[in-house]
């Protein structure tokens, strides 16, 4: 396809997010499971079900559109989550694991945030406002996701990441 029209560079990125949010509904899951904190695996199955319903928005963006919402696949997301999974592969203090989930799952939330943001600018310039109001939902809930992993890094998991690291460090100077 070539991207010669705003109309289709909005298109091409409405699919990459579709398909972006298709990807991370195998991947939260895994991400709650693999959490020790329960608030943080309460917050990824919390934005598991929020990502069942960006789905269904940009389902029916793509119904407004009348266009399909697949043919594309999003590297960028692939890559974030295999990035994400080596941490869930490893062995290690769970606070520290928390920890590094966190940054994993923050890194797709900014992905998510600069490409939503990105779409629903291109929507209120075609004028496709219904899409848009759709599209800045999807954006505040990102942006919550977000905000909310910043306050159970800040209050909880890094501190006490920071004090396994500290225990750690005194018993091996023993």
């Amino acid at each position: 396809m070539k991207l010669n029209t705003l109309q289709k560079l909005y298109t091409d990125e409405l699919r990459d997010l579709y398909n972006a949010e298709n990807q991370l509904l195998k991947a939260l899951p895994k991400m709650a499971k693999a959490a020790s904190s329960e608030e943080l695996k309460e917050a990824f199955e919390k934005h598991l079900e929020q990502t069942k319903g960006h789905v269904k928005r940009l389902e029916q963006v793509f119904e407004e559109l009348d266009e399909k919402p697949k043919g594309k696949t999003c590297r960028a997301m692939k890559g974030l989550i295999e990035e994400g999974s080596e941490i869930l592969q490893q062995d290690g203090e769970e606070s520290i694991l928390d920890a590094g989930i966190i940054v994993a799952a923050q890194k797709v939330e900014h992905y998510e945030i600069a490409s939503y943001g990105s779409v629903r600018t291109f929507a209120h310039l075609l004028g496709q406002n219904k899409a848009a109001e759709l599209l800045q939902t999807t954006l505040d809930e990102e942006s919550e996701t977000n905000e909310l992993l910043n306050r159970l890094a800040g209050s909880t998991i890094n501190p006490e990441a920071l004090m396994e690291t500290e225990l750690a460090g005194a018993g091996s100077s023993q």
